[in-house]
């Protein structure tokens, strides 16, 4: 129970690091695009998590998987920001996160094929109910409305998702929650580097406000979210036990989005919000 208890923790500030990526990504927008943001969020990610991996000795990767963490780093970090940066130009920081908030179906459904994991009736029952929270906080209103940022976002999803099922499988070859993230990271920076020098460029006439917004996305909602996630996932019993946390992702992101850019939430945000996180509840106690 306390191992569990380590992994929700773990999880859930994980996620809370996730959400406030939403709301601050909007505003770097102002002066940053999409591409080189990605770029230069993965590199000072990249540069922080090498930090740390040289102060607790972390291990070099093996040659033969090397290949394997750029898939990691690939659909992780290149295609995850090059879709959620575009997607989120013209969606809501709520509307966002409610999109990637799909990832844990996906993952949980790749997993049991993959991984052989087993969720029980009620544990399906459990995503379920907090899917339909998801959908509660989308379509509240009645409008839901299709536009190219919301394809954008769901590719990012399901890259986010593939993201979660390659951390497993190097986590299962003996490779730390660290080793993991940084060398990921590190390959995500690498293939974005084509963008390396527009994102110098903006980096260069942008304000002090947006540099040190810059520079908590790459710390936090990158470095050290990441960082949490991987050990979480290292430490779980089943994906599932990790992933659905994610479902907190828009209830957070909402109350961020009003603090940070005054986006007023409705009535479905708490009735949607308070689904969710039952689910979450019922999930781990009784879903497997």
């Amino acid at each position: 129970m306390v191992n569990k208890q380590k992994v929700w923790g773990l999880g859930f500030f994980a996620v809370f690091l996730w959400a406030s990526a939403f709301p601050l990504t909007k505003v770097v927008q102002e002066q940053f695009t999409s591409n080189p943001l990605g770029f230069l969020r993965c590199s000072i990610a990249a540069i922080l998590l090498l930090i740390i991996g040289k102060y607790k000795h972390i291990h070099k990767p093996k040659k033969e998987d090397i290949p394997w963490f750029f898939l990691s780093g690939g659909l992780g970090f290149t295609l995850y920001m090059i879709t959620f940066n575009t997607g989120l130009q013209t969606l809501t920081s709520a509307t966002s996160s409610i999109v990637v908030a799909i990832t844990p179906i996906l993952t949980a459904i790749v997993a049991t094929k993959l991984y052989n994991e087993t969720i029980r009736p009620l544990g399906w029952l459990s995503i379920l109910m907090a899917f339909l929270g998801v959908l509660i906080l989308l379509l509240w209103e009645g409008i839901f409305s299709i536009n190219i940022g919301l394809i954008w976002t769901i590719f990012a999803s399901l890259f986010f998702c593939g993201y979660n099922i390659l951390s497993r499988r190097l986590s299962q070859k003996g490779y730390s929650s660290l080793e993991i993230v940084t060398y990921s990271m590190l390959c995500g920076a690498i293939l974005l580097v084509f963008w390396s020098f527009e994102g110098i460029r903006q980096l260069a006439n942008s304000d002090t406000t947006h540099i040190l917004a810059l520079v908590y996305l790459g710390a936090f909602p990158s470095a050290a979210a990441y960082l949490l996630w991987g050990k979480a996932m290292s430490l779980a019993e089943r994906t599932s036990e990790v992933t659905n946390f994610m479902f907190i992702t828009p209830l957070i992101s909402t109350i961020m989005g009003f603090i940070i850019l005054r986006e007023i939430p409705n009535m479905g945000t708490f009735v949607g919000g308070a689904m969710i996180i039952i689910s979450i509840v019922l999930f781990n106690l009784k879903g497997k």
